[in-house]
């Protein structure tokens, strides 16, 4: 009987084991000076849109972009939400073309479009 309660404990655990989260390496990344500086922003864009050269976190960041769209940022923390609704919006606001080639490049059919829209919008 302990035998099939020591089993079911260890599968618990496995089943509930907490989410998968990307790394926390970029969670402190100055996203206001980011987003308050034109130039800079648009050099991310072109960076995203293999239009330009990238820094090492746009490197990152453009390895994440597919995912994140398909999944709503299922992977990301609450600070990662932050810096990515933080971002799009400045996208969509100050660089409107560019963040509209940029949804093509990564959603041709816009499939997540609804979805990706929703989780930029929310609060959580």
């Amino acid at each position: 009987m302990k035998t099939i309660l020591i089993l079911c404990a260890l599968v618990s655990v496995v089943v509930c084991r907490p989410e998968e989260y990307y790394s926390s390496q970029y969670d402190n990344f100055d996203v206001e000076q980011l987003v308050g500086n034109l130039r800079l922003l648009k050099n991310y864009a072109k960076c995203f849109l293999d239009q330009g050269p990238c820094t090492a976190e746009g490197t990152e960041f453009k390895k994440r972009i597919p995912e994140a769209l398909r999944t709503k940022c299922a992977k990301c923390n609450p600070k990662q939400r932050h810096l990515i609704r933080t971002v799009v919006k400045a996208f969509q606001t100050k660089l409107p073309d560019l963040w509209e080639e940029l949804a093509i490049k990564e959603d041709p059919k816009g499939q997540y479009k609804q979805e990706f829209t929703a989780f930029i919008n929310a609060t959580d």
